[in-house]
């Protein structure tokens, strides 16, 4: 599947899901913006992950912490050696976090299956509404976070004022600051709009198909390195308003078309436009397409 990728194991198909669900070497995570849709149908077999209250600290504006990631791991019955597979809502915005979280704490075999719930949906497989399913705990042991998988503001700061490259991967409105979240969405989180400047606008939906899917190796190489002149060889730092749309951008640019060196800034727009003194520019550059 999808050999023109730079590393084709990143993705599994949704019949690779299915024949591959009651695996006990295989835990199927799903992972959804909207938290109720695990209980109107999900794959069987496969466990839930809440972006919210699994991943995030309940006090600080953080990830959960190594231990508690080991032991939400380990109460799902994920052990370091288990193909940890992810999909979800929105075209596999959650499931990109959840996977960059993953990675964040060193799981080596995690994966993406590639159109998510709408493709899955769409092809009439099977959906229950059983319970969440409980797996004998396993004994996860989880490394320190990543740092190189990680851009903090400081970061995000210096790499701006050399004149990196940094993509915003959300709307256009949302980049030009007449928005502070997309259309239909409470327009909150930030006291300003706009973009960080020098940023290039890439709405991280030019990068799927209609179905959910990615897009060929071929057209994403076209729509980031030759349209939007990145450089493998450049350090790339991608974001968008709280994180999840930009770990979407990064495992495109990571994982599918081989970028080595690429951070997401999780704190995003919610951090950057609330912070005191830092550059903001609105509108979009002269020349610059939509």
């Amino acid at each position: 599947m999808a050999r023109d990728y730079a590393h084709p194991e990143a993705l599994v198909s949704t019949q690779w899901v299915e024949d591959h669900r009651r695996d006990p070497k295989v835990r199927i995570v799903e992972s959804d913006e909207d938290l109720l849709l695990y209980d109107t149908g999900h794959i069987p077999e496969a466990v839930r992950i809440d972006w919210v209250t699994d991943l995030q600290d309940a006090v600080v504006r953080d990830y959960l912490g190594r231990e508690r990631f080991a032991r939400l791991c380990s109460e799902k019955g994920i052990a370091n050696d288990t193909t940890v597979v992810v999909y979800g809502d929105k075209n596999n915005w959650w499931a990109c976090y959840a996977f960059w979280v993953f990675k964040l704490y060193g799981h080596d075999d995690v994966r993406v299956m590639n159109g998510g719930r709408k493709l899955w949906e769409a092809e009439g497989r099977p959906l229950v509404r059983d319970p969440e399913p409980k797996y004998p705990s396993a004994n996860y042991v989880a490394k320190e976070p990543d740092p190189a998988i990680r851009a903090f503001r400081d970061e995000v700061l210096k790499h701006q004022k050399a004149g990196r490259p940094l993509v915003d991967v959300r709307s256009t409105d949302e980049y030009t600051g007449a928005k502070l979240h997309m259309a239909d969405y409470p327009q909150e989180g930030a006291l300003r709009g706009g973009h960080i400047p020098g940023a290039a606008s890439i709405p991280w939906s030019k990068a799927v198909n209609d179905d959910g899917t990615f897009k060929s190796a071929r057209e994403l190489e076209k729509l980031y390195a030759k349209e939007n002149k990145l450089k493998r060889r450049g350090r790339i730092i991608a974001y968008c308003r709280i994180g999840e749309r930009s770990s979407h951008t990064w495992f495109v640019l990571k994982y599918l078309l081989g970028y080595p060196n690429v951070k997401n800034y999780d704190g995003s727009w919610t951090e950057w436009g609330n912070l005191v003194g830092v550059p903001i520019e609105k509108g979009m550059p002269a020349g610059a397409g939509a």
